[in-house]
């Protein structure tokens, strides 16, 4: 074994290895023997299948007895149940110190996998399962693929984290699929928040050449193959276009990376260059630029970043800190909605989804009430039209939710929630009313998106049973779900709450009673430095655009337009009041919202006439860079403030909510990496946010 490997092998010295399992099967139709490789790890599908350098070496060792053997016809690759396998090991890569290390686990992987592809005999991928990163380009490799129909995610995520597909994804797939096609793995799915696609789209793409029911997948899959084996069933693939239609779709990519990053992140840019030269360049070449480009990326800052908030999305989310005991928590059997507005209509939507309880709203008026159950019942028709439900379920769904003008429907629910006007006493009105009807153990929470739940629940005979339970819109999209502790909040509520929030399949961060909580005490701070610029005299366009390095989902401005003038203005006198040295109120923005507009950009996005008349005056414009300097000053100030006021654990819990709140990208990790990083947490602080380095858990 070469020094290059043992050096990878050190450096992954917690990797969970994956094996290499081989037997012999025999084919049916006479087409011979074949040796079937599974990819085990001994683990269920809750650890799913990866590659390390030791699991490399032993697929690799696999491979190379098998095509040692005289008597086969062909190899095939499967994985264990549910799980083909999801792409590389990334435990050590923080240990790489320099570029030879990166290139080595490069080459290890395509010196591996590239057997599949230039062997004497047929080889066969049979992705029975979950296949991301490396396991898709395990398959690319092979020379025929099968997919079972039941695979719930198929993705190549790496430029999502800063990496690229580095062993044979960027050469591979295009020169399978052609460019277009492929981009929409290597670049759009992995910037949609890491969009993956199901075995039916896996075959519709042309990846997989064959599709079967999961019941039998392997059965059928080396029945196929026999069939292939003999020449009964051929393989007919579409020819690639190399042509113009390879660079136009290039050059598309690259002009919505564009858009969404401003630069701000590297790996999709590698990742399409590669794409690019993979038109011309034969394998050695292509699969050489891989190996440079992913050593490159290993040693970045944006992989350090990316990788410490998936890190955070898939670890401390599942383990939220500060959440107390489960075995505290109170069944939910039956769920009210207090309002049957949009954002009402949401939560009765996902509540019915995950919970398969009944869910009762209530409104003032019968109309508001029809408007309410009929959205939820419209959007359950939607899922049916797309495939997402059966019809049996969705009848069961609809079946479900109902409606009722009196809040007497809520005497036997144990978990109500309000989504009504944001005014404390309104929502201290409502609150009473579902007291006098519901059980004293029932759980009364509040969607407020700023309010004070301590506040809410002061004058109930039980304010203990009182949380806060705050969804970003739109619900089914976004997974935060900011839990909040008033001063009375009893741990059994607050456990009823956490497990009410994984059953929603939501990502739950407990919060303090403060203000606005994280996601919009943050986010109106930002937003408050870009419009308080453009009362100064900055043009609002070039305001707006002074934080495009940091690659955001969206602007500002725009952002401002989704949420809501009115609502974002309520948020800010709210915090104005709790923090009038830190927080000021826009008199532009209030003169954007007496005026009645709620649509800043007109359609060609361009900011409104009238809307930018509204935000001129004052004789002290600053550029972009000042802007953004401030802004970020004023959030490391911040941050640094929450913390001490221990409105969440950790910093990890401030990235955590801003990244599945509010969309802030992987490739910055959340915010107080960034900060650390450059440069600013010192300079406003005197102290980082992570001295050690940021880590999730």
């Amino acid at each position: 074994m070469s020094s290059a490997i043992e050096e990878a092998r050190e450096l992954f010295a917690d990797e969970v290895v994956t094996h290499a399992l081989s037997r012999d099967v025999e084919l049916p139709y006479g087409a011979g023997t074949a040796v079937l490789i599974t990819l085990d790890n001994g683990h269920d599908h809750n650890k799913p299948n990866t590659f390390g350098p030791a699991g490399l070496v032993s697929l690799g060792e696999a491979i190379d007895a098998a095509a040692a053997r005289t008597d086969i016809a062909a190899i095939a690759v499967t994985g264990k149940p549910f799980i083909f396998a999801v792409g590389a090991d990334l435990t050590g890569v923080p240990r790489v110190q320099n570029h030879e290390q990166g290139t080595a686990i490069g080459k290890l992987g395509h010196d591996v996998f590239r057997k599949l592809g230039e062997l004497s005999v047929p080889t066969f991928a049979f992705i029975n399962g979950a296949a991301m990163g490396g396991g898709v380009e395990v398959a690319l490799h092979c020379s025929y693929r099968t997919v079972s129909s039941g695979v719930p995610a198929f993705a190549l995520p790496e430029a999502f984290l800063g990496l690229v597909p580095g062993w044979g994804g960027t050469y591979l797939l295009p020169n399978l699929i052609g460019a277009e096609q492929a981009l929409k793995l290597i670049i759009d799915n992995p910037l949609a928040q890491n969009k993956t696609i199901k075995g039916p789209q896996v075959r519709e793409m042309g990846i997989a050449d064959a599709m079967f029911e999961p019941a039998d997948f392997v059965e059928e899959s080396l029945r196929w193959a026999s069939r292939v084996i003999t020449g009964e069933t051929s393989v007919e693939r579409p020819q690639v276009d190399r042509g113009e239609a390879w660079d136009q779709a290039v050059a598309n990519a690259r002009f919505q990376v564009e858009g969404k990053l401003r630069g701000a992140a590297p790996a999709p840019v590698r990742a399409l260059d590669l794409v690019a030269e993979a038109k011309h360049r034969d394998r050695d070449t292509a699969f050489a630029a891989e190996d440079k480009a992913l050593a490159d990326l290993i040693l970045s800052d944006e992989l350090k970043a990316g990788l410490y908030a998936f890190d955070l999305t898939q670890k401390r989310a599942r383990k939220p800190a500060g959440a107390p005991d489960k075995s505290l928590a109170r069944p939910v059997t039956k769920v009210g909605v207090v309002g049957a507005g949009l954002m009402a209509g949401q939560l009765a939507l996902l509540f019915a989804r995950r919970l398969e309880v009944p869910v009762v709203l209530t409104d003032l008026d019968q109309d508001r009430l029809d408007k309410g159950v009929n959205y939820v019942h419209e959007e359950i028709d939607k899922l049916l039209g797309k495939g997402r439900v059966s019809a049996d379920k969705a009848n069961r769904l609809k079946s479900l939710v109902s409606g009722s003008l009196t809040k007497d429907a809520f005497s036997d629910a144990d978990f109500v929630i309000e989504a009504v006007f944001e005014r404390t006493d309104i929502k201290q009105q409502v609150f009473a009313e579902v007291e006098a009807v519901v059980s004293p153990e029932a759980v009364l929470a509040t969607n407020t998106s700023s309010l004070s739940v301590t506040d809410m629940a002061s004058e109930l005979q039980h304010p203990e049973r009182v949380v806060g339970f705050h969804f970003f819109n739109p619900v089914a999209v976004l997974p935060l779900l900011e839990i909040v502790r008033g001063e009375k909040t009893d741990d059994a509520t607050l456990a009823t709450a956490f497990a009410t929030a994984k059953t929603l399949k939501k990502t739950a961060v407990l919060c303090k009673d403060a203000p606005a909580f994280v996601v919009n005490r943050l986010l109106t701070l930002f937003m408050g430095e870009v419009l308080g610029a453009v009362e100064e005299g900055t043009e609002p366009e070039v305001a707006d655009r002074a934080v495009a390095p940091l690659g955001l989902p969206m602007s500002p401005l725009m952002l401002l337009q989704l949420v809501g003038p009115a609502v974002g203005l309520h948020v800010s006198e709210t915090l104005n009041a709790a923090f009038p040295d830190r927080f000021g109120v826009s008199e532009n923005h209030r003169k954007l919202v007496e005026s009645g507009k709620t649509e800043i950009f007109g359609s060609d996005l361009q900011i409104d006439p009238e809307v930018r008349e509204m935000f001129s005056g004052g004789g002290s414009p600053s550029s972009e860079e000042q802007i953004l300097e401030r802004a970020l000053q004023a959030l490391a100030r911040e941050i640094r403030i929450m913390l001490d006021e221990g409105v969440v654990a950790e910093p990890a819990d401030i990235d955590l909510c801003l990244i599945t709140g509010a969309g802030w990208p992987f490739h910055l990790g959340g915010i107080t990496p960034y900060l650390d990083s450059s440069g600013v947490s010192t300079k406003v602080n005197g102290v980082l946010f992570h001295p050690d380095g940021p880590k999730a858990v």
